[in-house]
């Protein structure tokens, strides 16, 4: 088809559509030829754009209040309601877990599933992890209730057993000495969670599972990821604002999460990102359908860097909100290629950059 006549048929296409208030499946795929739009998708795809905030919310089954608890736990610095949470530590380290909020704090009881549990006060315990790498829990319930908060606690394979950039078969790489000007979030992490057949699928927040971060090299199990668990509360909080503006998402698609030195720098990325931290994630919204690709958030029947923007605009709102200020970190917005769709980045490094 040359361009006279692509022109002609759009044009056709237009006045049939705004006559019958019908997109076909026609009008469709010249959409698709449009920008650095993607293959079309079906027209029943997404609601009615002039649907309510509620109507579409409600259609991906979210409910916030689900995912959270009627009071709030501090661990590692981190306070949050969050039913489902991550918890890292070296193999026999001590942890603080402090209930934070309700008055009647005795009425609350601190379970392990290993490791041992020391009592301080009637707000506070401290868990000693056991020596062995793994994966273990710790719940905080209100017995009156049965509200309660669930850690999964990974006790980490420490730094110092990667031999000549291989940890148990598995390619890591070399972290740099020195970090980044200076910066504690740039500092060689202090020791990996490793994954298998049998944790992979472990819920390490209300909404997202640890095999959504793992490296894309090829490799057997074990696997081994950097992951910091205040990314976990960022991607927590972006749903449930993601949700609250209309989009429909159970979680954000995970285009990249955790990179080895080695993989980052097969792949060209620079020396110091984030994704090698274990403090960036390369997030899209994917749920109608679920194909891998960026969904239609503008409504403009195109699947493009215009749709990343709404994502992008979404979040860089979010500065200056109280809940936030533990949260600011980059925010960067790509194209589509031919490997991907178009994504956003972002990540928790403490201080704000745009690109």
């Amino acid at each position: 088809m040359n361009d006279d006549t692509y022109r002609r048929w759009r044009r056709v296409l237009r006045r049939t559509a705004l006559a019958t208030g019908v997109i076909t499946a026609c009008c469709l795929v010249v959409a698709s030829r449009v920008g650095d739009a993607s293959l079309p998708r079906s027209a029943g795809a997404w609601p009615d754009p002039a649907a309510t905030t509620v109507s579409r919310a409600s259609d991906a089954g979210w409910t916030p209040t689900a995912a959270k608890a009627g009071f709030a736990v501090a661990v590692k610095g981190e306070t949050s309601r969050y039913r489902s949470r991550m918890l890292t530590v070296l193999p026999g380290e001590t942890e603080i877990i402090q209930v934070v909020g309700p008055a009647d704090a005795r009425a609350f009881a601190v379970r392990a599933s290993t490791g041992r549990m020391r009592v301080i006060d009637a707000t506070t315990w401290e868990w000693h992890a056991p020596s062995v790498p793994g994966t273990y829990s710790v719940s905080i319930v209100e017995p009156r209730s049965g509200d309660s908060i669930r850690l999964t606690a990974f006790v980490l394979v420490p730094l110092d057993r990667v031999k000549g950039g291989w940890l148990n078969g598995y390619r890591v790489g070399r972290y740099p000495e020195r970090a980044l000007r200076g910066l504690a979030v740039y500092e060689r992490p202090r020791g990996f969670i490793e994954v298998t057949a049998e944790n992979v699928d472990s819920k390490i927040s209300p909404h997202f599972r640890l095999r959504q971060f793992l490296c894309k090299q090829e490799s057997g199990y074990p696997k081994y990821v950097v992951l910091h668990e205040r990314l976990l509360l960022k991607l927590e909080y972006l749903l449930e604002r993601v949700n609250e503006a209309g989009y429909p998402a159970s979680s954000f698609h995970v285009l990249s999460g955790y990179r080895t030195p080695y993989y980052n720098e097969a792949i060209g990325n620079v020396r110091y990102s984030g994704h090698v931290y274990g403090l960036a994630a390369d997030i899209f919204v994917d749920e109608r359908p679920r194909d891998g690709m960026m969904d239609d958030l503008n409504g403009d029947s195109r699947f493009d860097v215009r749709d990343a923007t709404v994502l992008y605009d979404l979040v860089d709102s979010q500065v200056g909100h109280p809940e936030y200020e533990g949260l600011i970190g980059g925010l960067g917005r790509y194209r589509k290629t031919p490997a991907h769709g178009p994504f956003i980045h972002v990540d928790v490094r403490g201080f704000r950059a745009r690109w």
